[in-house]
């Protein structure tokens, strides 16, 4: 049987263990800039490896970045001159990110627990700028909210040239077909981070904006799904690490090995949202380590 079906099946008899999680998409104001660290996670409270959640030599992503740093500048939502004084304060841009920003990249995006944190504020800029229905007809825009730019994703983007909502879905960097778009929502939609309680289709703060930006990368160069979901849990195991060690923790008490998972489960809400993770924690000894994540630049 794939290896995949066997932790599906496995994953649901853990699930029973506990009552569903109550979802509920909640008025956000802009989250306060807090630095993001880059520091090596140590994994001293579990007996899960790191290497099995986040090599340390990365995961390859299925996508490659082309020109989009460049554009990204050229068009103003990446101010560089803002973007390298943020940098230099924190030891400089990682030389691959450094590539990305100011050349053209025709190799695969690999995700390092070194680059994980400029990777995202640069795929947050293309997730925040890249015109998308998404952004236009989403949750983002729901009146009750009083306008897309109160959000973290959007009001806590201080690197732009000029006003940020100048950029919001402005720009035509990627431009999906309609097969691609219904598969990049359809993801979207079961995909959330532990920071917030909202999928990636309501991109309230800079993790799920981001996402939103590689999930549109992806499904314009021919991504299938089941990459899209394999390369969304990398991903957010480097912004989440300690979040998704303890999960492994968790499922590895039940006898679930990580490498038996599927991505698609362990995105979705039960798992990944705010509100099922604290369930997770509630039944596991959460892993603690230096490092350390905000919803700002």
């Amino acid at each position: 049987m794939n290896k995949n079906l066997i932790g599906s099946a496995m994953i649901s008899i853990a699930l029973l263990i506990f009552s569903g999680v109550q979802l509920y998409i909640a008025k956000v104001a802009p989250r306060s800039v807090a630095p993001e660290t880059n520091a090596a996670v140590a994994d001293q409270n579990s007996n899960v490896s790191q290497e099995e959640v986040m090599p340390s030599n990365g995961v390859a992503l299925p996508v490659t970045w082309g020109d989009l740093g460049k554009r990204l500048v050229a068009s103003g939502v990446i101010d560089e001159a803002q973007f390298k004084a943020l940098y230099a304060g924190r030891g400089g841009i990682p030389t691959d990110m450094q590539t990305l920003l100011d050349s053209s990249s025709s190799g695969q995006l690999v995700i390092t627990q070194q680059n994980a944190a400029t990777l995202l504020n640069l795929l947050w800029a293309f997730g925040l700028a890249n015109k998308n229905p998404i952004l236009e007809n989403g949750p983002m825009r729901d009146p009750q909210y009083g306008g897309a730019g109160r959000f973290a994703s959007t009001g806590g983007w201080t690197l732009a040239q000029g006003d940020v909502m100048a950029h919001y879905g402005a720009h035509a960097f990627v431009t999906l077909a309609s097969d691609e778009q219904a598969l990049v929502e359809r993801v979207a939609k079961n995909i959330y981070r532990p920071c917030c309680g909202n999928s990636v289709y309501f991109p309230d703060c800079n993790h799920g904006m981001a996402m939103l930006g590689l999930l549109e990368i992806m499904a314009a160069q021919g991504a299938t799904e089941d990459q899209m979901y394999k390369a969304a849990l990398a991903v957010n195991s480097y912004w989440f690490p300690d979040n998704y060690l303890t999960i492994a923790q968790y499922l590895k008490s039940k006898g679930i090995d990580w490498s038996a998972v599927n991505p698609k489960d362990i995105l979705a809400a039960n798992f990944s949202s705010a509100q099922g993770y604290q369930q997770i924690v509630a039944q596991t000894q959460p892993v603690q380590s230096k490092s350390s994540g905000g919803c700002g630049v």
